[in-house]
């Protein structure tokens, strides 16, 4: 399993559009073939940053969604609303 965790920072002025294209992404994210979770956090005491928690069968998997048309929607969507460039890091997972 490959997982990546992308740190977001967003715009005050755009948390509720960032929000309304991530579900968008998210949903359709979900459908891939590979996908095994894709998950959407804001954080608790500072409501301009976000975690998207992403995990794939494999390399593949997770390559594959970088070239989908609702991710590459979603890119060029919210890229405007960030605050400073999205950092994605990617994990192996070791358990489960």
């Amino acid at each position: 399993m490959i997982t990546t965790i992308v740190h977001v920072e967003v715009n005050p002025a755009r948390i509720d559009d960032f929000i309304r294209a991530t579900i968008a992404n998210h949903l359709k994210s979900v459908k891939e073939p590979g996908n095994l979770r894709f998950d959407v956090l804001q954080k608790g005491d500072n409501p301009e940053k976000f975690a998207l928690y992403e995990a794939y069968e494999d390399e593949a998997s997770a390559a594959a969604h970088k070239q989908t048309p609702h991710y590459k929607e979603w890119r060029e969507t919210v890229a405007p609303w960030m605050a400073k460039p999205r950092e994605g890091i990617s994990y192996r997972a070791i358990v489960p």
